[in-house]
């Protein structure tokens, strides 16, 4: 069988004439085009239909979502009370719990619950599910989603049950409002209104309320019972009420106790004063407020007994000048010493003095300085360590040194950097005296007390860092005195530092220095002619370079050049020429002045060493008188091959005056060395 349904959206419609069916075909197309002007032509040519139709039409409103139509299509339908909780419903922020109240007023329930889904208004969702009944999903979304609304949610379903009825599940619901610390104090309350202080306390206890456990055990006269859960709790309220209770039957002692633990400190030390229990009383006031310190305080040195309790009060309470007063006036030098350690630049300067007077007085003199620092007076301070000796720590120089134009002028400030400087280098602190020199801005006295302490490192990195002829040269001079032989690194650093400093003369001197320690040490002439002519160049830069004396200097250098030149040119010709070497050798001998040029046993030897080559001894032989006549501290061994002396020896000749006094058996050991 075939039968005809209206779709849902035109149920009502069935009979209708065609214009009306027209119209509401376009009505909807317009609807859903969103031409409202052509819509609301055809709303003109639905105006005669029935409520029906109208509804409909609200209910396609829900889907699409069009809530301006459906305040139409209600009007049509004269239901003013949907019309109503439609524009109350306007001021919700969420359009889908605007439309959702459309629905429901509709009757679109299922509509409705998706639409609060949606938009997450679970508080509507509680509230709608209240309204029809289902109070499972109600208390469901308020535990989960609208917790706020949860008591509000339990209560509501009370009084529903309540009004069903329904004395069983009540008694559930109860059950969860006793998880209530307040209902158990409520219902304690009652009890105890009604004189069953038993199970009161059994509440009591429940809701944790300590205050009126014990306030109910003093009344029943459970005073050990009170006593138990004031000090096991430690509850404030409930000791204090036990104090109470203690100090209305006068026990002192507990009543102090529970005083005590409840931070009442003050009624503890009125008990204190009026009782007498002077040692109990010091504690408790140190653990008050200043008031109450001040107060026994003034109780201590009223009796004027315990002096040094009532002048650490009034130090603890921040009377600091009381303190003082009466430590002065008791001579409590302890007490002093304890108020000294708080004291520091922001206390009275008079004070301060004061107490380092009275600390010298004392025999206190560290002290008697850390206060005359914090009082600002810094040449007091520095006199007192130079005339008792006390060492200038880094922290009291640090304190002592002024940054603030407002104590100290800028000139008055180095003067003061100065004085502690030179107390430091009296007392053998140089690193502290370089610092504060350099603050000072004396760079030249900081180097004098850097090269004092010897630390090369920092000598020339301050040399480095100040970037001064003075201090290069001084720099300089000082790495002279070290080992620079063996450090090649010394070594040219010095010449480095020489040369920033612009002293040709004093390199020219290091040079020389240098050349003699080549000829000195390794006989290496070659070097020690390269050092003599840098040495030469230096000094033809030197600014006096025209004066008589330096160019005295200047021509003995070059003489000095010359002869080692020619005997450098001897000792490569022998290999070539060894007879014109031997010849030119001669004749270098019988130079007058050719030491210390070139030392004289260098050229004997160098002739000795030849004639032991070619065997003829008797001509070593006067080289070696010669030598012994021209340098009779000396021995020629240090001159001649090891070769040489052995044939030497082999000869029996004595080489000098000092082998005449070797004993037989230091020969013997001569002999065994040169044989390895």
């Amino acid at each position: 069988m075939v039968s005809r349904r209206a779709l849902r959206d035109f149920v009502g419609l069935e009979n209708c004439e065609k214009a009306t069916r027209d119209a509401m075909l376009n009505f909807s197309f317009y609807l859903t085009i969103g031409d409202m002007d052509e819509a609301f032509k055809s709303r003109l040519s639905l105006s005669l239909c029935s409520k029906a139709v109208w509804e409909n039409m609200a209910r396609m409103c829900v889907k699409t979502r069009r809530l301006d139509v459906a305040r139409v299509c209600l009007g049509n339908m004269g239901n003013a009370r949907a019309a109503k909780a439609l524009k109350e419903a306007e001021a919700e922020p969420e359009p889908e719990a605007r439309v959702a109240m459309l629905a429901i007023q509709l009757g679109i329930l299922e509509d409705a619950e998706k639409l609060y889904k949606s938009c997450q208004r679970y508080d509507l969702l509680n509230s709608f599910y209240q309204a029809y009944g289902r109070w499972q999903e109600a208390l469901e979304t308020a535990e989960s989603r609208d917790r706020t609304h949860l008591r509000t949610t339990y209560y509501n379903y009370a009084k529903y049950l309540e009004s069903m009825g329904d004395k069983s599940i009540l008694g559930q619901m109860t059950q969860h409002l006793w998880r209530s610390t307040n209902i158990y104090k409520w219902w304690a309350q009652y009890l105890e209104s009604q004189s069953d202080l038993d199970s009161a306390l059994r509440f009591y206890e429940s809701a944790q309320d300590y205050l009126s456990l014990v306030r109910v055990h003093c009344y029943m006269g459970n005073i050990q019972k009170a006593s138990e859960i004031a000090n096991n709790t430690g509850d404030r309220a409930a000791s204090y009420h036990l104090a109470r209770h203690y100090e209305g039957h006068d026990d002192i002692k507990q009543a102090v106790h529970f005083y005590t633990r409840a931070q009442a400190y003050n009624n503890a030390i009125r008990l204190c004063k009026e009782n007498g229990l002077d040692d109990q009383l010091m504690n408790l006031a140190l653990l008050s407020n200043p008031e109450d310190m001040m107060e026994a305080a003034c109780y201590y040195e009223e009796k004027a007994t315990h002096m040094d309790r009532a002048v650490a009060l009034y130090h603890k309470a921040g009377y600091v000048s009381k303190a003082l007063e009466l430590a002065f006036s008791t001579q409590q030098f302890s007490a002093l010493q304890l108020i000294a350690e708080d004291l520091n630049e922001n206390s009275d300067p008079a004070l301060l003095a004061r107490c380092s007077d009275f600390f010298i007085t004392h025999s206190q003199y560290e002290k008697s300085v850390e206060l005359l620092v914090a009082a600002k007076k810094y040449y007091e301070a520095l006199e007192l360590c130079v005339s008792q000796n006390l060492t200038i720590t880094e922290d009291l120089a640090t304190r002592m040194t002024v940054t603030d134009s407002k104590d100290l002028s800028e000139e008055a400030r180095k003067e003061l950097m100065e004085k502690i400087a030179d107390c430091c280098m009296r007392q053998g602190n140089y690193h502290l005296a370089t610092k504060k020199y350099t603050q000072a801005g004396n760079k030249l006295k900081a180097m004098r007390a850097l090269l004092k302490s010897g630390d090369t490192e920092k000598i020339v990195f301050f040399a480095n860092v100040c970037r001064q002829k003075e201090l290069f040269i001084m720099a300089a001079n000082y790495l002279q005195s070290l080992d620079w032989q063996k450090d090649p690194e010394i070594l040219k650093t010095i010449i480095g530092f020489y040369t920033k400093g612009r002293a040709p003369d004093l390199l020219a001197g290091f040079y020389e220095a240098c050349a003699q320690v080549e000829i000195d040490d390794y006989q290496n002439y070659e070097k020690a002619l390269d050092a003599l002519t840098e040495a030469a160049k230096c000094l033809s830069k030197a600014k006096d370079s025209s004066s008589g004396q330096q160019e005295l200097r200047l021509a003995d250098l070059r003489h000095k050049i010359t002869l080692i030149k020619k005997f450098v040119h001897i000792r490569r010709l022998y290999a070539e020429d060894a007879g014109d070497a031997v010849r030119l050798c001669e004749s270098l001998s019988e130079e007058p002045d050719i030491n210390p040029a070139v030392r004289v046993g260098d050229v004997l030897g160098f002739l000795i060493d030849h004639y032991c080559q070619q065997g003829n001894y008797q001509a070593a032989h006067r080289k070696v008188e010669e030598f012994n006549k021209a340098s009779p501290s000396e021995s020629i061994r240090h001159y001649i091959s090891p070769e040489s002396l052995q044939a030497l020896h082999k000869t029996g000749l004595s080489l000098d005056r000092a082998d005449r006094r070797h004993s037989s058996k230091e020969e013997d050991e001569v002999e065994e060395d040169l044989n390895e």
